[in-house]
């Protein structure tokens, strides 16, 4: 019952817009007071917090974050966009495949698919549209790429599942890898496919040494991507060490492009404090309402209800996505992880599933939420950036849906896609 009536406080308190992490607790705090006391809410309070921040697997989350705004600042990002454009714009729906491909591009360096959402439509919208594109193919294009930051590593969504699910990070962050790849390859299918039905325009051929060009240009974010992942995927560096090189590489990005400057790091460092303050009060919000639920034993009571429900597992897991699915449409996706795996993951290892894969599906899920009304932050980004109507920026989602749909699907039904490469790992 107590849970019952926290829960419902919570989503009322996210409903009038409480910010998240003081919803997260106010209502952690109701529930504390009403199983233990005063006294002990207080004594809650007291040591919980220190304990989640004194977890070395955190350290990761802010330093992915400032190698983010290391990068950004450099400037590197900036031709990304220009550089994909010149290598596919031959194709038909060839800027918007570019678009795409720079959206990997940027989600291979930045964890933040709001950021890469934001990058896109000041980069993208406004070229794609000079070239013919709808204002609906050309903002549902930039949306739904810069979701893929949520699933190419160094994704900050993939680091703060594997520490709320208490699994390896590295091994976390490789499993992204391929069902990133996949994502991308299926939203530059979706711009093809439309651009083959509305008659896309189709850019003019670029010479063999503007493709030499450009792709010279891409090398200071593959050699960037390569060194992060790279040091983990070959057991070099640990996941914080790796982020650590990341930064040391933003760095020298700023440096070789002259914009190593006071305050453009100042900049970096301030929107890093922001960005990771909002996030580990999360984390520590959640460690507090994980106490209530722990002490009313919610999980294994729900553990037991459900090993002991006549559904295959399959299926089960299945509802588990649906509620997942659901949620993403009008919460966080970083609250939704912080609230709901502490309770659903003992579920899927009682089902017998993997952790990791398990975590890959929630993710890609958590994609779609990013863009699906009413919450859907990469639309209310891209619409801002791009001064393009939100009812245009969610029209020209949808048929991308179909795409990130079909994603999910085939990640759900072979879980090797995922596993492939700590399978690697770990031999």
């Amino acid at each position: 019952m107590i849970v019952a009536i926290i829960t419902a406080l919570l989503l009322v308190l996210i409903l009038l817009r409480v910010p998240i992490p003081f919803a997260i607790l106010g209502s952690a705090l109701v529930g504390l007071i009403a199983v233990g006391g005063l006294k002990d809410a207080v004594g809650v309070l007291e040591t919980i917090p220190l304990s989640a921040a004194g977890k070395y697997s955190l350290s990761t989350i802010p330093l992915f974050v400032l190698m983010a705004h290391l990068v950004l600042e450099s400037g590197a990002l900036g031709s990304l966009f220009d550089s994909a454009r010149v290598l596919v714009g031959r194709v038909r729906g060839g800027t918007g495949i570019a678009a795409v491909l720079a959206g990997a591009g940027f989600a291979s360096v930045s964890g933040s698919s709001t950021a890469a959402a934001a990058t896109l439509a000041h980069t993208s919208v406004g070229s794609m549209i000079k070239q013919g594109y709808s204002e609906r193919l050309a903002a549902g294009t930039v949306a739904s790429a810069g979701t893929l930051a949520a699933m190419i590593p160094p994704s900050v969504l993939l680091v703060f599942y594997a520490i709320t699910a208490e699994v390896s990070v590295g091994v976390t962050l490789m499993a992204g890898i391929v069902p990133g790849i996949l994502m991308a390859s299926a939203l530059a299918i979706a711009v093809y496919v439309m651009a083959l039905r509305g008659n896309a325009p189709v850019a003019s051929a670029s010479s063999f040494n503007e493709k030499l060009r450009s792709m010279l240009g891409l090398l200071p974010i593959s050699a960037l991507f390569l060194l992060v992942v790279g040091g983990v995927f070959f057991g070099v560096t640990t996941a914080t060490e790796a982020a650590a090189m990341g930064c040391v590489g933003g760095v020298v990005l700023m440096a070789m492009n002259r914009r190593l400057k006071p305050k453009a790091f100042r900049r970096a460092l301030v929107s890093t404090v922001t960005s990771s303050a909002m996030i580990l009060s999360i984390v520590f919000a959640a460690h507090v309402y994980g106490h209530v639920l722990a002490e009313s034993r919610v999980t294994p009571t729900v553990v037991q209800y459900v090993s002991e429900l006549n559904i295959a597992p399959v299926g089960i897991l299945i509802g588990i996505v649906i509620v997942y699915l659901v949620l993403g449409f009008f919460m966080d996706q970083m609250a939704i992880l912080a609230l709901t795996v502490p309770v659903t993951l003992p579920i899927v290892l009682e089902l017998g599933f993997d952790p990791v894969w398990f975590g890959i599906i929630v993710i890609l899920v958590a994609e779609i939420g990013l863009v699906t009304p009413p919450l859907g932050l990469n639309a209310f980004v891209t619409s801002r950036a791009s001064n393009i109507k939100l009812e245009t920026v969610f029209y020209g989602i949808m048929p991308f849906l179909v795409a990130m749909v079909v994603v999910v699907v085939v990640v759900f039904a072979i879980p090797s896609l995922a596993t492939f490469l700590p399978d690697l790992m770990q031999e």
